[in-house]
């Protein structure tokens, strides 16, 4: 039977378990989707070599830039991001070699486009600066939209720290996409620190997460008129093409 699974560091939110088991249920296919949590990304090499039968990995949180080290192979869309969510693992007679893709890509411009058919943003907020934002900055900038990163550091190059999001700030960026897992399952009451009373109706918030299915993130800008989404319709797509990845032989 081939095992596939999710890796991250914190996994008890996920609902891919669910998703892909159905999913393998429904198509006959004799496979297994597990959760595979890891406290250190070192330990990669040994969860390899102690499950044989692993032949995908879906990769979250904090492992989508680190996990580079570990692969064979990198798609075009993963080298220029530097972020990667999901691995296929081939058999060869010499070993194993694991080549990486960037599904989450495929997800948010799935899951964003229908909102920029209806609106012009010129300009966005990405809270967060991580594997995810990386993904989220390819979309925008394929669809010209200007963006500047919101991290809690906040030194880098176009990044500022969220004691710097002023209401021009807000003002000026009619979108704003949460990539941090602030708000998610179990600690659902956090939300990132940004002024939200400045949040008008020709907002589109964004949550990457979708565990709680409304984040305290969406609730804020929903009290204040905007058009909020959150990750699960990013979820459902992304996943979907890394089974199409997982099952092209």
């Amino acid at each position: 039977m081939d095992i596939y699974g999710l890796l991250g560091a914190k996994l008890a939110h996920s609902l891919s378990p669910d998703f892909f088991n159905e999913k393998f249920k429904k198509l006959g296919i004799n496979a297994e989707y597990r959760l595979f949590e890891l406290d250190n990304i070192d330990d990669f090499p040994d969860l390899i070599s102690s499950n044989p039968n692993l032949v995908g990995l879906n990769v979250t949180i904090p492992y989508k830039r680190s996990m580079a080290r570990f692969i064979d192979k990198l798609d075009s869309i993963v080298h220029i991001t530097g972020s990667l969510n999901t691995i296929k693992i081939s058999k060869t007679k010499k070993g194993s070699i694991i080549t990486a893709y960037n599904t989450d890509v495929i997800g948010f411009e799935k899951t964003l486009s229908p909102y920029l058919k209806k609106k012009d943003f010129n300009n966005a907020l990405i809270l967060g600066s991580g594997g995810s934002s990386k993904s989220v900055a390819y979309v925008l900038r394929k669809h010209g939209i200007l963006f500047k990163y919101v991290s809690r550091k906040g030194k880098e190059l176009h990044q500022s720290g969220y004691d710097c999001v002023s209401k021009n700030e807000i003002l000026k960026n009619k979108l704003i996409i949460n990539t941090t897992p602030v708000g998610m399952f179990p600690d659902v009451d956090d939300c990132p620190k940004i002024p939200y009373e400045f949040i008008t109706n020709e907002h589109l918030l964004y949550d990457l997460v979708y565990n709680p299915k409304e984040t305290v993130f969406l609730k804020k800008g929903k009290e204040q008129g905007a058009t909020c989404v959150n990750g699960y319709k990013m979820l459902r797509a992304q996943a979907e093409a890394s089974f199409k990845i997982w099952q092209k032989r």
